[in-house]
C-alpha cells in the first residue's frame, strides 16, 4: 500500500506566477505598521524571490502605529507631501534589502500592491528593474510620465478583493485610495 493511498484526491489549482508573486507582495504588506495604507513589494528574477519589502519606518525606529501619522494629523491628501512621512515605501525597502544582501536586481520584475510613486519609480529605473506589476492605482501623474519615458514594462494585475481582505484585513483592503 502506498503512502497516499486512501487519501482524497483533489485537482489542485496551481496559481499562475503572477498570482503567486502578487500574493507574496500582499503577505509582505501584512507586516506594515502604516496607519494609512499597507503596501508590499517582491522583487523577482528568473522566478526566484530576490527581496521583499513593506512600507514602514527605518529599522529600529518606533512604528507609525505607535506614534501616529503626521500626514493624517495635518489632513494631507494622498500623493502629496511625501517627505513628511516617517516611513519608507515598500519598493524602497525591497531595493535596499537586495543591496544589503548583495543581490543584483538588474532585469528583475517587481510585484507591488500599489502603483509606485515618482520617487520609487526613479529608484526602480536606476536599479534597472525591467518590469513593474502592480495591483492598485496611486494618484501620481509624474510617476506615470517618468515610467512611460523609461520604457519599463508596467502592467496591472489584481487579486480578488476577498483574497486581499484575508491577507491584509478588511479595513486596509478598503483604503485603496490612501497612501
Amino acid at each position: 500500500m502506498g503512502l497516499f493511498d486512501g487519501l482524497p484526491v483533489k485537482d489542485p489549482v496551481i496559481p499562475s506566477w503572477d498570482q503567486y508573486f502578487m500574493r507574496m507582495s500582499y503577505l509582505a504588506a501584512s507586516r506594515s505598521n502604516c496607519t494609512r495604507r499597507k503596501v508590499g513589494a517582491v522583487i523577482v528574477k528568473d522566478r526566484h524571490v530576490i527581496a521583499t519589502g513593506y512600507n514602514g519606518p527605518p529599522r529600529g525606529m518606533v512604528h507609525c502605529s505607535d506614534v501616529g501619522c503626521v500626514r493624517i494629523d495635518m489632513d494631507i491628501p494622498s500623493g502629496e507631501r511625501r517627505e513628511l512621512c516617517r516611513g519608507l515605501d515598500a519598493e524602497q525597502n525591497a531595493i535596499i534589502q537586495a543591496a544589503v544582501h548583495g543581490s543584483s536586481i538588474r532585469g528583475a520584475s517587481i510585484y507591488v500592491t500599489a502603483h509606485p510613486c515618482v520617487i520609487c519609480s526613479k529608484m526602480i529605473i536606476n536599479s534597472e528593474i525591467g518590469e513593474i506589476i502592480y495591483a492598485d492605482g496611486y494618484p501620481d501623474e509624474l510617476s506615470d510620465l517618468v515610467l512611460l519615458e523609461s520604457g519599463i514594462i508596467t502592467r496591472r494585475f489584481s487579486l480578488p478583493e476577498e483574497e486581499v481582505k484575508v491577507m491584509i484585513g478588511e479595513t486596509f483592503a478598503n483604503l485603496k485610495s490612501e497612501d
